[in-house]
């Protein structure tokens, strides 16, 4: 069979920073029909089934602390009407986009993936819009008071159709299973079922809408389609099968493969002899001296010129220090100006008069010491010898200065030795390259030759690898314009077809109704009587509401409602994905302490299972049913994808199998609700 429009789960990735956690939905490349996710509590199974809705446009995925320490991104690989793509979504907070690129998760992009938004989900560009199209739903809008018919509209959300798609353990056994406490959540419920069988109110009227705005959209991409042509014409690109990069790649492979067989060839070759090599070697290393003698030198020459030029300086200044204190000496009363001897002490002052001239001072203070006598001379010149610092001086400036003339005599010679090292060393490389040049100059020639074909072939790849995305992009922009054009066809055939042959709810409800029956039966329900579903989609059982049930009899009562709606949807190629995500069908039936004793003990989980396997091989093939269970019966041991142990000596221990360990209070808080993985 042709695999049915709508949704397959091919593979759920989970990226981390060092490595990968993956499940696969596939058997030898083809989707599973009945896939189960097994192992213990607490283990990762309902974290799968929350990343596939994630993928696919849920608002939140598992927040456990070992998902945020570990995961980067959620990649999921997923067949669109029959086409792989992969949906890739940002872990830790919620991400806003999505990228969708065509192929698996093994195979390289071939182009730039499309972004496509979450919110909002009416957007032509939004991920809700890419998948419903593929359910035939893109476009429907549903009113929000659906008796009015003057009442403002809401686009659908895939999120919304998942609620036909994906049953969470939360809603298998709820009293609240089809909202009832929630007003606009339970009509909005209603409202989906009808728009996947085609039953719902206004259904001509809708019609006309979704064909106009698809043909708005139609318009837009004819017009993009038509632009992105002009641009490739204008770029002198090469179309079609010229367009491929197989040859050039295949050129590129071969060149290296020569450039590689001739360099081995050339080192094989290029044996040059031993003589030469060593003369060569030695003048090089000869030349390498000379020439680190000579820096060295003028390096010794740059730091002694600036001290001998101090020490100069210093010179000067201890010579005008001398000659400064024999101009200023005579200024001081040292030699008696009658007789020009010096005097044997300073004059000073006695009984208020001058000792040297008898004149008598003013005042008391009687301080006159205008000198110094020979011997405080003496002690003063100790303290600072000025001769001797003279001396110094210029005995450290004539050995600097003898130093550097040595240097500035020797760097002539050490320039002239390095001159000849140098050239003895370009003599012995010319004589290399002689006795080399017959071997090694083809071998450049054809090297040269090989690399320049090598880059020509890169610039005709890279330029055939552009074109390869323009026409990507034109192939791109020419399906859209095609998945349009069969989109206002097939609605206006329905639109057609709908004045004579609209599809009647009643009988659609009949439907479902009778193969809800069905299963029951096949499930030997206890005192099995009256089972229906009435025109609000509401089960019955023993004339009864599913809400006044025990708590295991609304686990089979919620499982053959949804199984009900997804088997005669399939069978009846109605706009549903295609696929069903089941969360612990045993909820109630055996694995918590709120056994319900009286169902679990009449029912066998094996019916349960036996009919989903019968079913999916008949009537449903084509379809999916992905399912997570604590412990499945052997019968579909086969179908098992993925058993978690959380035991390090079974692995894999769960989703993210290399957290073995977590700390107290960060274990699963589901484990509050009885069957919950």
């Amino acid at each position: 069979m042709q695999p049915l429009p709508g949704i397959r789960i091919r593979r759920l990735r989970l990226a981390g920073v060092s490595r990968t956690y993956d499940v696969d939905f596939t058997h030898e490349q083809r989707v599973r029909g009945l896939s189960v996710v097994a192992g213990a509590f607490s283990s990762g199974k309902t974290a799968v089934l929350e990343f596939v809705a994630y993928g696919l446009g849920a608002k939140r995925h598992p927040r456990h602390p070992e998902v945020l320490r570990k995961v980067r991104s959620c990649l999921l690989e997923v067949e669109l009407s029959g086409e792989p793509y992969v949906i890739e979504r940002a872990v830790g907070e919620p991400s806003k986009a999505a990228y969708v690129r065509q192929g698996t998760l093994d195979q390289p992009a071939p182009a730039k993936p499309e972004s496509r938004l979450i919110e909002p989900a009416g957007s032509p560009e939004s991920l809700s819009a890419l998948l419903l199209g593929h359910c035939k739903l893109e476009g429907v809008q549903l009113r929000e008071a659906p008796t009015n018919r003057e009442s403002r509209t809401d686009p659908l959300s895939f999120r919304d159709l998942m609620a036909l798609a994906f049953l969470p353990n939360e809603r298998i056994a709820s009293m609240n299973f089809l909202s009832e406490n929630e007003f606009m959540k339970k009509h909005k419920l209603k409202q989906v079922v009808d728009v996947v069988f085609g039953v719902h109110d206004d259904r001509a009227v809708e019609l006309g809408q979704r064909i106009k705005e698809l043909g708005s959209r139609l318009t837009q991409a004819r017009s993009e389609l038509a632009a992105a042509r002009a641009f490739v014409e204008e770029q002198d690109l090469p179309v079609g099968d010229a367009l491929t990069t197989q040859t050039y790649e295949n050129e590129l492979l071969e060149l290296n493969a020569q450039l590689r067989s001739l360099d081995e060839n050339g080192q094989a070759d290029a044996v040059f002899p031993k003589r030469l090599r060593r003369e060569h070697q030695q003048a090089a290393q000869r030349a390498r001296r000379a020439a680190g003698a000579v820096r060295d030198c003028e390096t010794q020459l740059a730091r002694m010129m600036p001290l001998r030029a101090q020490y100069a300086d210093d010179l000067v200044k201890l010579n005008m220090l001398a000659e400064a204190q024999r101009l200023f000496d005579p200024l001081s009363v040292t030699t008696c100006p009658a007789c020009l001897h010096r005097l044997p002490s300073p004059p000073s002052v006695e009984n208020g008069v001058c000792g040297l001239c008898s004149h008598e001072l003013p005042g008391d203070d009687g301080h006159l010491t205008l000198g110094t006598s020979d011997a405080e001379r003496s002690q003063d010149e100790g303290r600072l010898n000025v001769a001797s610092e003279i001396r110094a001086t210029k005995a450290r400036l004539k050995e600097i200065t003898d130093y550097v003339e040595g240097l500035d005599s020797s760097l002539a010679a050490l320039k002239l030795r390095a001159e000849d090292a140098e050239l003895a060393e370009e003599q012995a490389a010319a004589a290399v390259d002689q006795a080399t040049r017959p071997r090694v100059t083809p071998f450049l020639a054809a090297r040269d030759d090989l690399q320049r074909r090598r880059e020509d072939l890169l610039r005709h790849l890279q330029h055939a690898e552009s074109a390869a995305r323009l026409q990507g992009g034109l192939e791109k922009r020419a399906a859209l314009v095609e998945r349009h054009e069969t989109q206002i066809a097939r609605l206006r055939e329905e639109l057609d077809r709908l004045g004579d042959a609209a599809q009647d709810r009643d009988l659609v409800v009949g439907r479902i109704s009778v193969r809800y029956s069905e299963l029951l039966r096949q499930w030997r329900y206890p005192k099995l009587s009256q089972p229906m579903i009435d025109t609000n989609l509401v089960p019955y059982v023993r004339g009864d509401s599913y809400r006044e049930a025990s708590s295991g009899a609304r686990t089979l009562l919620t499982l053959a409602w949804q199984l009900a709606v997804f088997e005669v949807a399939v069978e009846s190629s109605a706009a549903h994905p295609g696929f069903l995500m089941i969360d612990s069908p045993q909820k109630n039936l055996g694995h918590s302490g709120t056994r319900d004793a009286a169902i679990a003990d009449a029912i066998a989980i094996d019916d349960f299972y036996r009919h989903l396997t019968s079913w999916l091989a008949e009537q449903g093939s084509g379809a999916q049913v992905i399912i997570v269970d604590n412990s499945p019966p052997r019968l579909v041991e086969d179908n098992v994808v993925v058993r978690y142990s959380r035991s390090e000596e079974r692995p894999p221990y769960g989703l993210i199998d290399d957290e073995t360990t977590t700390d107290e209070g960060d274990g699963d808080e589901r484990l509050a609700h009885p069957g919950q993985a």
